[in-house]
């Protein structure tokens, strides 16, 4: 059974604060290997934490260890641009997402 995961990191030793997230070394790299997991549909939401230099990214997996091996090669976190801070399985609640298609498609009925 999949579950939602959180991933929340801080900035690396190597993260250059004064640059923004697409000026920051492998940049590229770390594009090409997130696409693959959004693709793959591990990834389902993720993005900087703006003010900090860290990011969250929001996982659909069976466990915590499947995460972990998912961003065992992951180009920032080996570079030091991130420093991954924690891993907590989510259980949602409310997502106003679902809640608007809901609505939309009850509006049409």
């Amino acid at each position: 059974m999949k579950n939602t995961f959180v991933v929340i990191s801080s900035a690396g030793p190597n993260r250059d604060l004064s640059k923004t997230t697409r000026e920051q070394p492998f940049w590229d790299e770390h594009a090409e290997f997130i696409d693959r997991l959004v693709a793959e549909g591990f990834i389902l939401m993720g993005g900087p934490l703006v003010d900090e230099g860290g990011s969250l990214l929001i996982f659909n997996d069976e466990d915590e260890n499947e995460v972990r091996e998912k961003l065992r090669n992951y180009p920032c976190l080996e570079g030091g641009i991130l420093k991954k801070e924690s891993i907590k399985r989510w259980q949602i609640f409310i997502d106003a997402r679902k809640c608007s298609i809901i609505l939309v498609c009850r509006k049409r009925a």
